[in-house]
Formats: C-alpha cells, structure tokens, sequence
C-alpha cells in the first residue's frame, strides 16, 4: 500500500518534509483510510515513491511509532497500532519549533558532540591543504574499501588506543554507522537471518536492520549488559549480536567481563558474529576508557565499528568497519557491489587529522569539558526536578538518563517538550518489547553555562507537570 492522498512531491508544503508526512498519516488514520493492523510502507519505498531521503521517512514514522500510532512488528514490517483511532481524535497535532524546521539543533538533542568547541579553523586549514594538494587521479572515484591513509591511521589508532590490532585492509571505509551496517547485512547475507538485538537498543540500527529484513531477537539488558544466557534461550543459533559493550545504548551500563566471555564463547560454539558498536567510549570520566570487546576476540569473531560522527561532527557522515580476516574477501565483494564511498577530500581530512595528533589532542579536550557540561546539566535537574527526575549514574558517554518518579508517560512527556524546543527522548520508543524501561535521554554536549542548564530544567519541568495535568 501507499500513502493515502500524499502528492509526489512534497515541495510545495511550507512545512518540514517529516511533518507533512507525519500529519498525512494521521489524517488517514482520522478519515478511516488507514485501520488498525494495515501495514504501512517501508522507509525505503516511501521514500523513493515521494523523492525525499529516507532519514526524512524515518524522523516521521519515528514520531508515529513514539506516539503510538504506528506499532513496529519486525520482519512482518510496521503496522498501523490498535486504537490508534482514537488516540489520533484526543491528540492534538505537534508543532515543530521554528529552529528545528530549519534544521538547527536543540537543546538536549542526542547525538550531537559539542559543536561550538570544535576546531573549524585547523579543519578549515586541513581542507585547503588537501584541495591545493589534488591531482586529476583524485578526482577520480577512488578504492571501494576507502582512503588507505585514512585505513592506515584507523588501524594506527584502534591498536594503540583501544586494544584493537588490526591491519589497514581489514578496515573499511562507510557512509556512517548505518552505512556499516549495510555493508555487513550483504557481506553476511542476513536478509531473513536471525539477530540478537539489545533491548532497549540503538533506535536507529534497530530501525534499519528490520528494514533490510534482518529478524530481531530482542535480548534484554540489565546492570551487567546483554544477558547472554536469555539470548541463548530465546535464540541460540542466531547469525549475529549487536551490541554496544563499553557504553550501552540506551542505557549506558558497559557489558561486564563474565558477559563479555559469555558473548565470545557462544560465538565461537555457533559460528555465529558480532557487531561491536563502539560509539562513544572515548568519552569516560572515571577512570581510563574499557577495552574493546574485540581487543578479547581470540577467535576473531567480532566485527567492529566506529563513526566520527560524535568524536568530531554527525555531518561528516563518516564510519568504519574492522572485520576478521577471514570476511575480507567478502567484504571487499560487497563494498564494490554498494560503491559505499565517502568522499575522498573528507577522508584525507580525517586522516591529516589522525595522523598529526589533532583526534586525541581534541578527545582529550572534549572529555574535560563534558565532564563540566553533564555536571552542570545534573545540578540543574537536581535543583529543579529531583521530585520528578533521577538521573541514572554513568561514567561515561555524552547522553542523560533520567528515570521518570512520577507516573506519566515518557513518550508524551517527550512530544510535548519537542514542541516546547527540547529535543529529549523517550526511552520506552527505543524498547522491542513493551513496557520494559521509562524515562528521558538527554544530551548534555551543548550545555555550555549554568544559566543556560537552569533555564532547560525549568522548562523541562514546566513540560513534565503540563503533561501530568493533561
């Protein structure tokens, strides 16, 4: 099925793409076009039926599965959700603040490092260098696997810096985490195939391996990490483990030695691989960062995979991938069959940048200051919100988890404080299973004066009772 009245092009709407989706699809709902247990179109259909770039898809059908509108089913796809006919008729539509529609970042919102204390000029400089340095050969489309300087200095750093010795061809390349992704779901074949997936989990890999037909196991978490022996007993022979062991997504809890054993061994007892998703464990502000998984991986069963995107900034779109030895055949396979490239300027940037010590004079820069800015956000919610709000301890990362005191749901606390210009999100969206975790991610990264955290935990406050009242 597709999209009940959506023009082919969205060009002529005055509001954001995602909202005009958003609010065609709750039109329909309204009108009885669209009923309870209708599947809906896949991201990628829909985006390719209306022209526009499936993160834009993605930000809207994020929005109705928040709200609950839309319900999630994994393989089977994502299916208009039961009541949702009347919860359309009670719920009022969102407004997007106007900084948002113009793609300017909010207060709190996930993801995003400290912009403003990001080296522009010596990056600038980098840039020019690297221009002034082009020949006609690099202006041509370059090696599938990625720029070999930037291969080099990755494989450098991971071996110095987080335990994992590697060589420059078993590192690829990527258009970002999804990206990455991708790259392993054909290398691997895992359309179909089965998949340890922690639960709550990364939204956004959750998201796209469903939409590339990878059937989700969902692994609970708890203090210690992924339970390994509940995925055992849900799913023993499944292909693959997504996990996120030195910092866990959402939940910020690191998987513990005897888990991490526990992962490996049953890896190496199946056959089967893992993805490491090692995001942020740079940024720890107690003690010395932990080690990879992979730097454990004796069997050389784990993928592992890096992004720029929060070490730097999310719009260099730039990732990579360190495979076992024995994939790299594969790998390059499938590379050459996506033409995932990134472009090579931004590579050798990102390599100039590595190379000349900039990446962990910069880490280093930015662990001190996040250290101050979540400390700055935390006293602030303790002064204003410590009788709704408690924040969960965590020793590393550049998100917040505060645990909802008070019986409200987390999801419209979070559609209301969107409207209201915070970019905060509701931990149960980020669950397979339901009703399992409640409470609000918050990133604290642009959170740069004491003034600026009061003024954000009154307003959040103001949202959480405005919500409670409704």
């Amino acid at each position: 099925m597709s999209l009940p009245e959506l023009p082919p092009s969205l060009a002529a709407s005055p509001l954001p793409k995602y909202l005009e989706i958003y609010r065609r699809f709750r039109a329909a709902i309204d009108q009885g076009q669209l009923r309870a247990g209708e599947r809906v179109p896949s991201v990628r259909a829909l985006a390719e039926e209306l022209k526009v770039a499936r993160g834009t898809v993605e930000t809207a059908y994020q929005l109705l599965t928040s709200e609950g509108f839309f319900q999630a089913r994994g393989q089977a796809g994502t299916v208009i959700a039961e009541w949702s006919a009347q919860r359309s008729i009670s719920a009022p539509l969102p407004e997007v603040p106007a900084a948002a529609q113009r793609g300017v970042s909010l207060p709190l919102q996930l993801g995003l490092p400290a912009l403003d204390a990001f080296p522009r000029k010596l990056w600038a400089r980098l840039v020019t260098w690297q221009v002034r340095q082009a020949d006609p050969q690099s202006l041509a489309l370059t090696d599938v696997c990625g720029y070999a300087p930037l291969r080099e200095a990755i494989a450098d750093y991971l071996a110095l810096y987080r335990g994992v010795p590697c060589a420059p061809a078993q590192v690829f390349i990527s258009a970002g985490y999804c990206a990455s992704l991708g790259l392993v779901c054909d290398a691997l074949d895992m359309a179909g195939q089965r998949c340890w997936f922690e639960d709550p989990g990364y939204l956004h890999a959750r998201d796209f391996l469903a939409h590339e037909g990878v059937e989700l196991i969902p692994v609970p978490v708890d203090q210690d990490g992924l339970q390994v022996e509940e995925g055992v007993r849900r799913q023993p022979q499944a292909r693959l483990a997504v996990v996120t062991p030195s910092h866990q997504s959402p939940l910020g809890v690191p998987l513990s030695p005897g888990r991490r054993r526990e992962l490996l061994a049953w890896t190496q007892a199946q056959g089967s691989w893992v993805i490491e998703d090692d995001y942020d464990s740079e940024f720890r502000y107690k003690g010395q960062p932990l080690a990879a998984l992979k730097s454990l991986d004796l069997d050389d069963r784990v993928i592992y995979a890096g992004s720029f995107s929060k070490m730097l900034f999310p719009g260099l779109r730039l990732g990579y991938l360190v495979v076992p030895q024995a994939l790299v055949e594969r790998f390059e396979r499938s590379a050459g069959q996506l033409h995932n490239r990134n472009a090579e300027l931004l590579q050798a940037t990102a390599a100039a940048f590595l190379a000349q010590g900039h990446f962990t004079r910069h880490l280093k820069k930015m662990r001190q200051l996040y250290t101050v800015r979540r400390g700055l956000l935390v006293d602030a919610l303790r002064v204003h919100c410590a009788d709704l709000l408690r924040v969960d301890p965590q020793a590393g990362g550049i998100n917040l988890l505060a645990r909802l005191l008070v019986e409200v749901s987390d999801q419209r606390i979070a559609q209301r404080a969107l409207a209201a210009g915070l970019a905060i999100q509701a931990i149960s969206a980020w669950s397979l299973e339901a009703d399992q975790e409640r409470g609000l991610l918050m990133g604290f990264t642009n959170v740069a004066s004491q003034e600026q955290a009061m003024a954000i935990a009154q307003q959040l406050r103001e949202v959480i009772q405005q919500t409670m009242a409704s």
